[in-house]
């Protein structure tokens, strides 16, 4: 077998046979480089890893040392169980890709031209679809600004020409159509070079779930490195299966608010993170006041409000929490 130079890492947990489609894609798609599939898998509960052992493409890639299975005892959360992975392999490439994706023939082999055509690039994510063939909203702004969040929740964007505001804003205001440098890459599915990893670390592991790419892209485009987005490397993503069978869509929201703010007390000034949840709860209780006029029940704007009131309280003593967990 030749040498092994790019490990393909999916973190599952309760993936059913969705799991057995990702890696099923990953073969599809060919490689032109020799790889590996490492599975880390978070203390399912589900058929998952049977399902993955019972096929013929699994078989063959166990048979050619080509499958590994890491089952943890625990839901371990996704940032640690990538570290897991990077501890556990040595490939120069790694493309981090969810158990709910399935890779379209010759998209690894676009993200890893892009990140080999300049040795300043990170990493390459594609673009993301979802299952009925949308798009995936996937490129955003990183980290967040005051302005971008009163532009976003008020609506004032309206009054940008349209290239310019998906230029200036990204998200939901940019096409998705072009190669560009970007500020962050979904985690749903990312090509890295190690030597990324070896000079700024891996996920930060405070981080169980939501907001550990935010922080790790983050932390690679402040060491100088480039994030690229890919739009012909083409990934589907059926999205939150698994989370949404952890929580209801309350519980998931304040999951991940709680995760967002995590993220930004970490990685912003004092200053920027009290004007970014200012920001948050005015535009959060204009939007619930605005449904309660119209006798409109809002139970996740009702939410929504609550946390930003308690996240710009904990915005004042930011400096004394910087060691906490989400």
């Amino acid at each position: 077998m030749s040498k092994l130079e790019l490990s393909i890492i999916i973190v599952n947990w309760n993936g059913g046979e969705l799991l057995r489609h990702a890696v099923e894609s990953v073969v599809a798609s060919r490689p032109a480089l020799a790889y590996e599939v490492v599975v880390v898998d978070n203390a399912s509960q589900d058929d998952s890893l049977s399902l993955l052992r019972a096929t013929t493409v699994s078989r063959t890639l166990l048979e050619q040392r080509r499958l590994r299975i890491i089952e943890n005892h625990d839901n371990r959360g996704f940032g640690a169980a990538n570290n897991q992975a990077f501890a556990a392999t040595t490939t120069p490439f790694l493309f981090l890709l969810n158990p709910d994706t399935e890779v379209t023939a010759g998209s690894i082999d676009r993200l890893l031209a892009t990140v080999q055509s300049d040795p300043r690039i990170a990493a390459a994510g594609p673009r993301l679809l979802n299952a009925d063939g949308s798009l995936q909203i996937s490129v955003w702004r990183n980290p967040p600004a005051a302005w971008e969040i009163l532009l976003s929740q008020m609506k004032l964007y309206r009054l940008l020409p349209r290239g310019y505001r998906g230029e200036l804003l990204l998200g939901g205001h940019w096409d998705h159509k072009r190669e560009r440098a970007v500020p962050m890459l979904s985690g749903a599915a990312v090509l890295v070079r190690r030597s990324v990893i070896e000079t700024v670390g891996g996920f930060d592991e405070r981080f169980h779930m939501y907001g550990e790419d935010n922080e790790w892209c983050l932390r690679i485009v402040r060491a100088n490195w480039q994030l690229v987005f890919q739009p012909d490397a083409v990934v589907l993503h059926h999205g939150a299966k698994s989370s949404l069978q952890r929580w209801d869509n309350l519980e998931k929201l304040r999951v991940q608010l709680e995760a967002n703010y995590f993220f930004q007390e970490q990685s912003l000034s004092r200053p920027q993170l009290f004007a970014n949840q200012l920001a948050s709860y005015v535009t959060g209780a204009s939007q619930y006041l605005w449904r309660r006029v119209r006798g409109v029940a809002a139970p996740d704007l009702k939410l929504a409000k609550e946390l930003h009131a308690k996240h710009l309280k904990q915005a004042l003593f930011a400096r004394q929490n910087r060691d906490r967990r989400p």
